[in-house]
């Protein structure tokens, strides 16, 4: 079965051809940066990144470009209550969503254009459209006159009349009809300006996109993405504009995803009803957000409770601990063991599992497979042998014996038990280059052996041994991996003064030997907590975990 995905711009599941063969070319609007990203944010992030995956998977050569809007009225109006700039209140937002979106392991477009970076583009795009008849100069304001467009109102199915009177903008004198929009908008005191044919001003909102499209990925691209609440007016608009520029369609597929609610009402700052990605992944981790997103098909509405993610976690584990066992059993298989009934199960669920995503991206029945498939390889694992226990791991797994399957438990347990509780911060992103360090996964490789499936070797040295090593006592050892634990007690070794009186943390940044962080006098528990050393533990303590138990 060949991929189709469904159509906004038809209303349709049409079979996916790009307009360059091998080629895909996909912009998806990003956010405006004038707060901090919230959950139906990342939904949008999330679910363009699986298409991005998929369609590499599948042999694309995917260009993805995702915007910032870096300059707009919510900035501006951010910026004029807190007396902040308004470039650095979005250079601000901006840094702190890209954190978000690598902990939950989404790719970085191959290109973030800005609008601030973008000026000179749409200057030019708007001085085309006004040369073609398309657009018109009103005191300063440059706005698009959409009775010149005969089709506008094609992908929200919207007469003129309707569409007109659905415009979000309030009325302006300037404009010819109520339903134009603005393209450049005349400076005001205070804000942002650049200089234009029509005097200093900004760019309107829709304008941004077709520039930044148009810029980095030419006139023509294959899929354009975004959520249910842009098709009217945003990308009504950017059609209607960006079409009328070149005489050429815009987009062959315009893809949107569903929204995220909350009691059953979209998840949106304007309406109070939100989470911000920070606040979740404090409370469940990034993976689950990430596995709630792809649960339901990507059009579909997601209801948001923090008891689905709980749910959305335990499924998790449950597919943790199959790769584990899996991993396990091919180190420990009888070679004379058989295992084509594996070997075909394998293969099925592979061939299923490309099926239900070559049907739009039907994620959920996706899944449906993978638990399936996880059922079989704990049937039959017993009885197959290494070479069929490989092959279901390559082929729908992708775990591996030895250092493969060292790293990738390593690699999961240290980003849930410390990437994740670390909120995306920069102490997150520390802790996650240093388990690349070539020491540090050689030692989590050695060390893995003599542990049973799910007793993971990190997750064990990081909840006993860095307790341990930020109070001062010596890190307890397992002598022969699994042996019981042998130790001094603590009322004998304080007797000795090998023990300190209290075990109070020191500071993150403090030198051996420093005193250890105590409340001052009148200090709330809550200051002192916040003194305490973070969730995200610096290299050097990680790595005396694991030399304390190296043989």
């Amino acid at each position: 079965m060949s991929l189709v995905v469904y159509n906004t711009l038809t209303r349709a599941t049409e079979s996916f051809e790009t307009i360059e063969p091998g080629k895909v070319r996909m912009y998806v609007c990003g956010p405006t940066v004038y707060a901090e990203a919230h959950v139906g944010h990342a939904m949008s992030s999330i679910v363009f990144d699986f298409i991005r995956r998929y369609l590499q998977y599948k042999g694309y050569d995917v260009r993805h470009v995702m915007n910032f809007t870096d300059v707009d009225d919510k900035i501006i109006a951010r910026a004029a209550q807190s007396g902040d700039d308004p470039a650095a209140i979005a250079e601000r937002h901006m840094a702190h969503y890209q954190e978000q979106l690598r902990a939950l392991n989404v790719l970085p477009p191959s290109v973030l254009p800005r609008v601030s970076q973008t000026i000179p583009e749409i200057i030019a795009f708007i001085q085309g459209l006004v040369d073609k008849g398309y657009a018109y100069e009103a005191g300063g304001d440059v706005y698009f006159r959409v009775r010149a467009d005969e089709d506008y109102g094609k992908l929200s199915r919207r007469k003129l009349e309707a569409a007109l009177s659905g415009t979000r903008v309030a009325a302006s004198e300037a404009k010819v009809e109520e339903g134009d929009f603005a393209l450049w908008k005349a400076a005001k005191p205070g804000e942002p300006s650049w200089d234009s044919p029509w005097g200093k001003g900004r760019p309107g909102w829709h304008i941004e996109c077709s520039a930044m499209s148009m810029t980095h990925l030419g006139e023509q691209i294959d899929i354009h993405g975004g959520g249910n609440d842009l098709i009217f007016p945003h990308h009504e608009n950017e059609i209607a504009q960006s079409e009328s520029y070149t005489d050429k369609p815009f987009a062959r597929y315009w893809m949107h995803n569903g929204f995220l609610n909350i009691d059953d009402r979209k998840m949106s700052k304007s309406l109070g009803n939100f989470f911000t990605v920070r606040q979740i992944s404090d409370e469940i981790g990034y993976e689950p957000i990430r596995y709630f997103m792809l649960s339901a098909h990507y059009r579909t509405p997601l209801n948001f409770t923090m008891d689905i993610l709980e749910q959305c976690k335990t499924s998790l584990e449950r597919l943790y601990t199959c790769r584990d066992n899996l991993a396990f059993a091919i180190k420990n298989a009888d070679a004379t063991a058989g295992g084509e009934q594996l070997r075909e199960a394998a293969d099925t669920a592979r061939a299923r599992f490309c099926e239900r995503m070559d049907d739009d991206l039907n994620t959920a029945d996706a899944l449906a497979v993978l638990f399936d498939f996880a059922r079989e390889i704990n049937t039959l694992s017993a009885e197959s042998s290494a070479g069929a226990l490989q092959h279901a791991a390559d082929r729908c797994v992708g775990a591996a014996p030895g250092g493969a399957a060292g790293r990738w438990t390593i690699d999961r347990a240290v980003r849930r038990s410390v990437a994740e509780r670390s909120s995306g911060s920069a102490r997150g992103q520390a802790v996650g280059a240093e388990r690349q360090d070539p020491r540090w996964l050689e030692g989590a490789r050695r060390h893995r052996r003599g542990f049973r499936p799910g007793q993971h070797l990190a997750v064990r040295l990081i909840a006993v041994t860095v307790k341990k090593a930020s109070t001062g006592r010596k890190p307890r050892t397992r002598p022969g991996g699994n042996a019981p634990e042998t130790r001094e007690s603590d009322a004998g070794r304080r007797k000795e003064g090998t023990l300190p009186e209290k075990s109070t943390p020191r500071a993150l940044d403090a030198p051996p030997g420093a005193a250890p962080v105590r409340a001052a006098p009148g200090q709330t528990r809550a200051a002192r907590r916040r003194q305490r050393p973070p969730r995200g533990w610096p290299w050097d303590t990680m790595r005396s975990c694991f030399t304390a138990v190296m043989p």
